[in-house]
């Protein structure tokens, strides 16, 4: 029971850092990456379909990414669903490949890009904190229900504690990599 407890709990902080990594991906750098454009969902006959799904998307330099859209019409409706996205991007068409240049970072937005993956970052940390005390507060109704012992119950927490903490430390090392990677000029 203890150890499905802890898995359990594994499971949910697993998934906290995946959310972490899914929101620092849509954190622009000044590096083209092809992950910025992940969250870009593009109307393909009527359906919102993310853009991988619809076209190729490749790094041509360090500043520049590529859009090669599988079916020639869409170029217009992929163009513009780039320039609605939050993401601050100019893409320009030509011939078959849409360009998405990545602006420079000034100082500004680079801290403002990194208070925004602190937040992240303590959201993360929020989750894995919850999934800990989900898991005490059934640690101690098993205990409620004489399933296990006390020893047990002691047990399982500090196993949980130790996951927890391992979980932040891998929190605080993607911040840590997103941080030097915004402020790199």
């Amino acid at each position: 029971m203890i150890d499905d407890v802890k898995k359990e709990a594994e499971g949910r902080m697993k998934k906290s850092l995946e959310a972490l990594h899914t929101a620092f991906n849509k954190i622009r750098t000044g590096r083209a990456h092809p992950a910025i454009l992940d969250s870009v969902m593009v109307n393909y006959y009527g359906q919102e379909t993310p853009l991988k799904q619809v076209a190729s998307v490749n790094v041509e330099d360090n500043r520049t990414l590529t859009v090669a859209p599988w079916e020639k019409n869409l170029m217009p409706v992929i163009e513009k669903a780039i320039m609605s996205s939050d993401l601050g991007l100019n893409p320009s068409s030509t011939g078959g490949v849409i360009r998405v240049p990545m602006p420079m970072l000034t100082e500004e937005t680079r801290r403002e890009l990194v208070k925004q993956a602190r937040a992240d970052a303590e959201q993360g940390r929020v989750s894995i904190r919850n999934a800990r005390r989900d898991a005490n507060s059934y640690l101690k109704e098993l205990l409620k229900e004489k399933d296990i012992t006390e020893d047990d119950q002691h047990r399982g927490e500090d196993d949980v504690q130790k996951l927890t903490d391992r979980y932040i430390a891998e929190v605080d090392k993607m911040l840590k990599a997103k941080e030097d990677d915004l402020m790199e000029v």
